[in-house]
């Protein structure tokens, strides 16, 4: 394993429950040293995310955000900088589901699927690439989904927004692989999370968030001189 900064900051939004929760705690536990930006809208789970973190070794930060929202981000960036300096990794994990047929979509209700997972997105990219870039050295891990890769039925505004974030990080990592910034796209299908609370799947029927998690940490692990690309991780049966 290639040598790594002594205690790497890593932001990682989405943290408050779910995947970001999980990926949060995989990097305390395993990254010694870890400075970790926990980023989500609501300080109060944050918060709990953040005391298991601390129990693991790693010292956390809490930063409640919209990461949808342009001004907020730009405060994100500063607050983070201002409290653990220069970022090495970023999580750009935050998004949400909402299911409804095609023709029952409001357009209101596909702005903000776009907003919620590609809009910010593209704002976290563009506040913490360019120190990165100054820098010549860094990691972006953006998380898409299954549903970034084939179309799912009631699912329209939702798949639009994650085919968007794989264009998106396809040509950043375009941008930047010859500026020492190693850019993943991750796409996870069902994995046990409040976006699937109500729905009557079985937990035994989706990937734990953990597994999940792990696969962010290995990436990361892996030498500067190699990148994965893109991950592809589903059940063990399959698309739901």
């Amino acid at each position: 394993m290639a040598k790594r900064t002594k205690d790497p900051v890593i932001v990682v939004t989405g943290a408050s429950q779910g995947i970001g929760a999980a990926i949060a705690r995989a990097f305390a536990a395993e990254i010694p040293c870890v400075k970790l930006a926990l980023v989500a809208r609501h300080s109060g789970n944050l918060a709990a995310v953040a005391k298991s973190c601390a129990a693991l070794g790693a010292s956390p930060g809490v930063f409640p955000c919209d990461v949808s929202s342009e001004n907020a981000v730009i405060e994100l960036e500063a607050a983070i900088r201002r409290r653990f300096g220069a970022v090495d990794v970023l999580v750009s994990n935050a998004g949400k589901y909402v299911g409804s047929p095609l023709l029952s979509t409001t357009t209101a209700q596909f702005d903000h699927m776009i907003a919620a997972n590609l809009r910010s997105q593209f704002l976290v990219i563009k506040a913490f690439a360019p120190a990165m870039v100054r820098r010549r050295r860094g990691d972006i891990f953006v998380m898409g989904s299954v549903a970034g890769l084939r179309g799912f039925p009631n699912a329209a505004a939702y798949s639009a927004a994650k085919f968007g974030v794989a264009g998106l990080t396809q040509a950043m990592r375009a941008e930047f692989k010859d500026k020492g910034i190693r850019v993943c796209l991750v796409h996870p299908g069902a994995t046990v999370s409040p976006s699937w609370k109500g729905s009557g799947v079985p937990s035994t029927r989706m990937m734990p968030a953990e597994d999940v998690a792990q696969a962010f940490v290995g990436l990361y692990k892996m030498g500067r001189r190699t990148v994965v690309e893109e991950v592809i991780l589903r059940p063990q049966l399959g698309d739901l």
